[in-house]
């Protein structure tokens, strides 16, 4: 079969599947992006290619993976893009104290306690060749992400976005999202220069980067928006020139050794922030990324990801450890930090739950690692079983706590 005609064939059936399953997994009181990471896992060697492993290799050979890879990126690109633009800086700068010292910990002890796991676990599942040092920090941030998209939809879909504790979770989460991708940056940075002097030509032309950014990129862009009779987000030479941006920032950032979606990330954090621009973006081209596009992301990642390499009960013993770190470093920390914070025990343990969703994020980070050549196959499919439980079980927890917790019934 042609290329192009089996790469039809390949969107044609992860999007009817992943529409399929949106509908169920919406019943089960589950966001479409389990359904989507559930789908993305039964097309790959986890269940399809096990079961029907000719089936697998007809549909989905290796050779026409590259193709799905290219859509897959683009459409997490223009995600990051719109999870940037929506980052509240102002938020940022302002955060209660509350909030600062529940974002602290919440990125500290899973870092912390990821990192020490990454030891153990080095030797025996890391790839031959990898320096235990980004190794450590990679694992370490993995386990200290939140997926804010995935957080903000959880809230909406339990009506707790205008409370008091919504607005807590959605600013934690907000700073959790800024320092995990600085952090990323930085191992990237850290595997890909291979030694100081590389880092440092890095880190100079970083410097330079953020400063063309946020010096000559932010006020051209802001310039151009208040233009008399200028529209902007409404017209199509303002959305070209968000894309073109998008493009730019994120051949630069790839270009300097820190990863595109990092460059796809900061060029939403430089527009102008203007409601109705990012209501019209969000109509005109935000739904080819999510509905579209990002679902073959899932689907890509789920073709890298094979839940049968973890055979025996040394490896679904590392799994549940590394499972366990993740929600008691992420989870506990958080809701241990509301509760020293002042928070009562529903709301503390409220608050754990959500700032535990990974989901999107959590595949995006896990898929920059196994491209950087951190992860082992099968060290990426345990990390991925990972995400997709934390994220799993947000919802039915969230509907279940936040009927006993206080602040999820008061407003700001």
């Amino acid at each position: 079969m042609p290329l192009a005609l089996l790469l039809l064939v390949q969107i044609a059936i992860i999007l009817a599947l992943s529409r399929l399953a949106t509908p169920i997994a919406a019943r089960l009181g589950q966001p479409p992006v389990i359904a989507e990471m559930v789908v993305g896992l039964l097309l790959g060697p986890s269940l399809l290619g096990w079961a029907a492993p000719h089936v697998s290799g007809l549909l989905f050979p290796a050779a026409s993976l590259s193709a799905l890879s290219v859509l897959g990126q683009v459409g997490v690109a223009l995600f990051m893009f719109m999870v940037g633009w929506r980052l509240e800086i102002e938020t940022l700068k302002s955060v209660g104290r509350m909030a600062l010292v529940i974002s602290v910990v919440s990125i500290a002890v899973p870092f912390a306690l990821g990192s020490t796991v990454a030891v153990t676990a080095w030797y025996p599942y890391a790839p031959v060749g990898v320096a235990l040092l980004p190794f450590a920090l990679f694992m370490g941030s993995a386990m200290s992400i939140t997926a804010f998209p995935v957080l903000v939809r959880i809230l909406a879909d339990q009506g707790l976005t205008s409370t008091r504790i919504g607005v807590l979770a959605v600013t934690c989460a907000a700073f959790n999202d800024a320092v995990g991708w600085l952090i990323l940056a930085a191992i990237t940075m850290l595997v890909l220069a291979g030694n100081v002097s590389h880092i440092g030509v890095t880190l100079a032309g970083l410097v330079v980067y953020l400063v063309v950014m946020f010096g000559l990129v932010r006020p051209l862009i802001a310039r151009f928006a208040r233009r008399p009779g200028e529209s902007f987000g409404r017209s199509t030479l303002s959305l070209a020139i968000m894309v073109v941006v998008v493009a730019a920032s994120a051949y630069t950032t790839d270009a300097l050794g820190v990863h595109a979606l990092f460059g796809a990330f900061l060029a939403g954090v430089v527009m102008p922030r203007d409601a109705e621009a990012e209501r019209l973006f969000s109509e005109s081209v935000e739904p080819a990324a999510v509905t579209f596009m990002l679902p073959i992301f899932f689907a890509f990642s789920g073709l890298r990801t094979s839940v049968t390499l973890i055979a025996g009960p040394e490896l679904w013993g590392q799994t549940a450890l590394i499972l366990i770190v993740a929600v008691g470093g992420k989870g506990v920390g958080s809701a241990l930090a509301a509760r020293v914070m002042g928070a009562g025990w529903a709301d503390a343990t409220l608050l754990g739950v959500l700032m535990n969703t990974r989901g999107l994020i959590e595949l995006v980070v896990l898929n920059i690692g196994f491209d950087l050549g951190i992860l082992s196959p099968v060290l990426f499919s345990m990390m991925v079983v990972m995400a997709v439980t934390t994220t799993l079980v947000a919802s039915p927890l969230v509907s279940r706590l936040k009927r006993h917790s206080p602040l999820a019934a008061a407003n700001p």
